[in-house]
């Protein structure tokens, strides 16, 4: 069986799951998980990644981590031996822990970040008896369960240094409104986001997969993406972006770049940009006057709301789309 194709380039985000090898269990004891994660913590400085989510199960483990230099395998390869040795140690074994390697996915953190980090905080309450229980006793079960990352997320008092909570919290608007997220998804029932996993490698759009193609993937590594491939390729001059969304929603293209002005054409100038200049969501918040990460999720988030439901708005999309086209093929 061929090897996972590894994406690895500066910023990226990773889903990064390991499982015990015939199934069997990698934490035995409280003693186990807590050196799992004084490991975990060590090797996160060491790498320079950051931790934005984590979740310890009996025979397997989630991350979702961001690593700043382009180097998942060389920390990952250090965690695991590091813990691996631990738990032979501990437990007078030897031999294999994991099942394989660890399995990771490149994540498109600006449209998965925020419902990731809720799919992995579940999973205590995803299996076994509590699967059947109702929305209430999951949800005291999850909140007293203390081998994930939630309790940060939920409250100020249980924050641990080596977790980066400010993006994702960014997203939903802080602490009380993470919390009424997970409780909705308990509530609702949540779609399992590795549906949407690509080439068994990407979790993202087609406008993710085109960029990361052209930017980090050798030729004839995955098939061809025809949905923006020639204008992401191309990387298209954020201003001449703005002016085309200016034009087409009939505002001052100055309006754009003010917090308190725009409306809802700030939200699609922002997705523009997102899909057409390949920009990140902090590069179009310095765009867009200065706003944080969270506040451009939160543009697109309620564009991409109303576009469903306005079918001027519909009309207008596709009108920018068209001018900006037309524009480049100028």
């Amino acid at each position: 069986m061929a090897r996972q194709l590894r994406i690895q380039y500066p910023g990226a985000y990773y889903h990064v799951t390991c499982r015990g090898n015939e199934r069997k269990r990698i934490f035995k004891d409280d003693d186990d998980r807590r050196r799992f994660l004084y490991l975990l913590e060590e090797s996160l400085e060491t790498y320079q990644a950051v931790l934005y989510a984590y979740v310890l199960m009996d025979n397997h483990f989630h991350l979702v981590v961001q690593t700043m230099r382009a180097n998942l395998s060389e920390f990952m390869r250090r965690f695991n031996i590091c813990y691996t040795g631990w738990f032979n140690y501990h437990h007078n074994r030897c031999g294999h822990l994991y099942q394989g390697r660890y399995k990771a996915l490149l994540v498109d953190a600006d449209n998965y970040l925020l419902e990731l980090s809720r799919y992995i905080h579940l999973n205590p309450v995803r299996a076994g008896r509590l699967r059947k229980c109702d929305y209430q006793e999951r949800w005291l079960n999850l909140r007293r369960y203390q081998w994930s990352s939630l309790p940060g997320y939920i409250s100020d008092k249980k924050v641990v240094e080596f977790v980066n909570y400010d993006i994702v919290l960014g997203m939903v608007g802080g602490r009380r409104a993470y919390r009424r997220f997970v409780v909705e998804g308990l509530k609702k029932g949540i779609e399992d986001p590795f549906g949407d996993v690509q080439y068994q490698t990407i979790l993202g759009d087609d406008d993710f997969v085109a960029r990361v193609k052209s930017k980090y993937i050798e030729q004839g590594s995955l098939r061809e993406q025809p949905m923006y491939r020639d204008m992401i390729s191309g990387m298209i001059d954020p201003k001449v972006v703005l002016r085309c969304v200016a034009r087409v929603m009939g505002v001052d293209r100055g309006e754009l770049m003010k917090r308190e002005q725009g409306g809802i054409a700030r939200g699609v100038a922002a997705e523009m940009l997102y899909k057409c200049s390949g920009l990140t969501q902090a590069q179009i918040g310095d765009l867009l006057g200065g706003v944080d990460y969270g506040a451009v999720y939160q543009l697109r988030y309620r564009m991409k709301k109303r576009l469903t439901q306005d079918n001027v708005l519909q009309l207008q999309y596709r009108n920018i789309e068209q001018t900006i086209r037309e524009t480049v093929e100028c």
